[in-house]
């Protein structure tokens, strides 16, 4: 692995367990606890948030997954999945799972989180369908259990043919349909695709046999391109030759707020109007707004007017482009039931009308918002995002990372423990025993 490949890492690793302590105070991750505790039998595992939990190793997978992706915050690759969350919960999990003498080093562990990357990345990439804001099964549900499957088998160090037969394994544990987009269900997908990708590489470590061809493209025969209807796998480079990591060249997104990822163009082409209307007339003042336009790609489950609950508003274009125009910022507070329920923000709702643009494409890496506020004098003001601060091609800095991991970590953890979590994660290719890490939480 190079500077790059490691330093990517451990921002994303850092940033997963910032979003994932976080979401250990959400409603949904209360409910995964409680059922999860029904059925905990060896409790070694750690659970985010609470330090005097612990769980098996496969439902303290399953529960830091669901905290990771219960307010929708964690990391966003391209194509479009949620490559930190299905992984990393699964490997803190195994390395506590391991006796003494077994435990992976902390350059063991970063290894195995690039072969989880690597395989969600290499199986997105084969499918065209794929690059697109999906529409049948969401990402990680799908390639976040077979890289969960990946990573685990790679630190449990599996032979060649048992990490083929967890793959093959994974992909029978895999799929969850976009209708559960915007419920308290779509933080389930994160948390079974970890925990399922962990099972299977236990069950194949255990003799457990999957059709070693799976992954291949088999005429007549669908392995894993029943997920994609255009998959096309091509072969990677063999054993023992030069191979570079797709997050090498290939950046991730870190999300500012708890949102789908797509609110962000809009979140920051609505602050950007906002800041003009500000210099036009003073202040901002809603009654001056005739019609707000959205300009925004197609995509059904995120093209809400008037969400109801939380995740609804997590996944409405007007109800993020609203908040930021009425409160000059989204942020956690956003989402709560009294800030949802406004009536002035219900107002500046119903002055909302969205245009879908040919240029404007359902693809993270092309697409783009714009914002225009249409005024009753006649004047319009306009603000366009094509690159929110966060996307890979404008990575968020150092600080604005350890600002954000700092700020959600403080809702569970003591600023010692925070500070401490910082450093372990600085150094993890030091490391001697990477199961450290997940003691901390």
């Amino acid at each position: 692995m190079s500077p790059t490949v490691r330093q990517r890492s451990k921002r994303m690793i850092l940033d997963s367990i910032g979003v994932g302590l976080v979401g250990s105070t959400t409603p949904v991750f209360d409910i995964a606890l409680r059922y999860c505790r029904l059925y905990s039998s060896v409790a070694v595992s750690s659970v985010y948030g609470k330090p005097g939990v612990k769980l098996s190793p496969t439902l303290a997978a399953f529960t830091n997954g669901v905290a990771t992706h219960s307010m929708d915050f964690d990391d966003t690759w391209h194509p479009a999945t949620h490559p930190s969350g299905a992984i990393l919960p699964a490997l803190l999990a195994a390395s506590q799972m391991l006796p003494p003498n077994t435990k992976p080093n902390g350059l063991d562990f970063l290894l195995a989180f690039n072969v989880g990357l690597e395989v969600q990345g290499r199986l997105m990439h084969f499918s065209t369908e794929a690059h697109d804001i999906p529409k049948r099964f969401h990402p990680p549900s799908v390639v976040g259990t077979l890289g969960s499957a990946a990573a685990t088998a790679k630190l449990l160090s599996l032979s060649s043919a048992q990490c083929c037969h967890a793959l093959g394994i994974a992909a029978s544990l895999a799929g969850a349909p976009m209708a559960n987009a915007a419920t308290q269900a779509k933080p389930l997908h994160v948390g079974n695709a970890t925990r399922l990708g962990l099972e299977a590489a236990l069950l194949a470590g255990r003799g457990m046999e999957a059709n070693p061809l799976i992954l291949d493209d088999i005429p007549g025969c669908s392995g894993f391109s029943a997920f994609y209807s255009v998959y096309q796998p091509k072969p990677l480079s063999a054993p023992g030759e030069h191979h570079e990591f797709l997050l090498e060249k290939q950046d991730i997104a870190f999300k500012r707020f708890p949102a789908h990822l797509g609110m962000h163009w809009v979140v920051d082409a609505a602050l950007s109007v906002r800041n003009l209307f500000i210099n036009y007339a003073g202040s901002f003042s809603p009654s001056l707004i005739r019609t707000i336009m959205l300009k925004i790609p197609v995509s059904k489950y995120i093209n809400r007017p008037f969400p109801s609950s939380e995740h609804q508003a997590r996944h409405s274009f007007q109800f993020n482009a609203c908040a930021a125009l009425l409160d000059g910022e989204v942020g956690l507070g956003s989402f709560s039931e009294s800030s949802i329920h406004r009536q002035e923000l219900r107002e500046l709702l119903d002055k909302v009308v969205v245009e879908h643009p040919e240029d404007n494409v359902a693809n993270f890496d092309k697409m783009y918002g714009e914002v225009a506020l249409l005024l009753h004098t006649g004047d319009v003001l306009t603000g366009k995002c094509d690159t929110f601060y966060g996307h890979w091609r404008k990575p968020l800095s150092k600080e604005s990372l350890l600002k954000k991991f700092r700020s959600n970590a403080s809702h569970v953890l003591p600023e010692e423990k925070i500070e401490a979590i910082i450093t372990l994660v600085d150094n993890l290719e030091n490391l001697s025993d990477s199961s450290q890490l997940a003691c901390s939480l």
